[in-house]
């Protein structure tokens, strides 16, 4: 991962806190207990489900909700806070894995005031995704209280597990909302008031007040069971029809599996890209290189290739959503590009430091 990752943080010797939790010697027979345990924990006679799973229908959600389901005989209630712009890929996802005996919940704010607030954050942070991280976030505490359920179980921690500032030590296994407002969101939804949208609008972007305590904890699932994304995708493979990028594989990535269920997510990596200077091939491909699938002479190729690829396939929607024409969305995102990231000659955009090897 480059530099300018958010957050990211580098020793003396160049490696950052990603690599370096992932060069670690785990026990994870030890970490698999601390689970068991946890779960003995979580039957209630208050709820008919032993935790929440914070699903999106994607490989990575639908294999944990599985593996609770079938390897540690739990009742899963699966909550989903919706897409901006659905998908019918990601839709099929869904109701395939729901065929297999799971109950779920979809919360869907009022979509008038998403589209303002998807705007705002476009125009104002290059972000049109912002306040759907913070509902992500808030839809499955709120539902896990209201069914007195005592376990939410989220995917990895992102911080720990690719690099990132890390504000707690529990933080790679419990989800903490101070660090989610801090480093995922930047504000608190409360601030986010105007003309337009009124505090009541604000319900589901909101975070209740006692996660963390004695009967109420988010949870990573990676922390305790080893987290590699291609072997979730193996894994609900093998259980499930699993629809992909009907095109063969997504824009600016080579893979055809993840992020299928919102439009939206091509945007939003393409604006990772225009603010920090990689994109979602760069992402994918340091994931993959992190767990030996890919050599780094595989993966530079990949980047040339499709970092940074203009979302072609989905940019339409995304503009009607966010009610921005063409030419305004071209000003908009000329906005985000950094002076020490991006450098313009001759009418075009260029990286001042592109991804290459120390010899190029």
């Amino acid at each position: 991962m480059p530099s300018t990752r958010p957050r990211i943080n580098f020793d003396n010797y160049g490696i950052c806190n990603g690599c370096k939790s992932i060069v670690k010697e785990i026990d994870w027979s030890d970490r698999r207990k601390q689970l068991e345990n946890l779960i003995d924990k979580s039957v209630t006679e208050n709820s008919p489900y032993h935790c929440v799973v914070a699903w999106s229908g994607g490989k990575d959600s639908s294999s944990i909700a599985l593996r609770l389901k079938q390897d540690f005989e739990l009742n899963p209630l699966l909550v989903t806070f919706s897409p901006l712009i659905p998908t019918n890929v990601g839709e099929t996802n869904k109701r395939n894995l729901k065929e297999l005996g799971f109950d779920s919940i979809e919360v869907s704010p009022k979509i008038n005031i998403s589209r303002i607030l998807a705007n705002r954050f476009f125009v104002e942070r290059g972000d049109p995704k912002l306040h759907w991280n913070a509902g992500v976030n808030s839809a499955p505490i709120r539902i896990a209280e209201k069914f007195r359920i005592p376990f939410i179980f989220y995917a990895e921690h992102g911080e720990t597990k690719y690099g990132g500032r890390v504000l707690s030590e529990t933080s790679e296994r419990e989800r903490d909302i101070d660090e989610i407002l801090e480093n995922q969101i930047g504000d608190d939804p409360s601030n986010w008031v105007s003309p337009t949208v009124n505090q009541n609008d604000l319900y589901h972007y909101m975070f209740p007040s006692n996660l963390g305590q004695e009967n109420l904890k988010a949870l990573y699932f990676a922390y305790f069971s080893h987290w590699d994304v291609n072997s979730n995708i193996e894994y609900i493979d093998s259980k499930m029809e699993f629809k992909r990028n009907p095109t063969g594989r997504t824009n600016g990535t080579f893979t055809d599996f993840d992020s299928l269920d919102d439009d939206m997510d091509d945007l939003y990596y393409y604006m990772q890209y225009i603010k920090f200077g990689f994109g979602r091939c760069l992402r994918d491909v340091a994931r993959q290189i992190q767990h030996e699938r890919l050599t780094r002479e595989q993966g530079l190729s990949l980047i040339r290739k499709y970092d940074g690829e203009f979302p072609i396939n989905s940019i339409n929607s995304c503009l009607e959503y966010l009610n921005i024409s063409g030419n305004d969305f071209e000003k908009i995102v000329d906005s985000h590009r950094s002076e020490q990231i991006w450098k313009r000659t001759k009418g075009k955009w260029s990286l001042r430091f592109p991804i290459k090897f120390e010899w190029e």
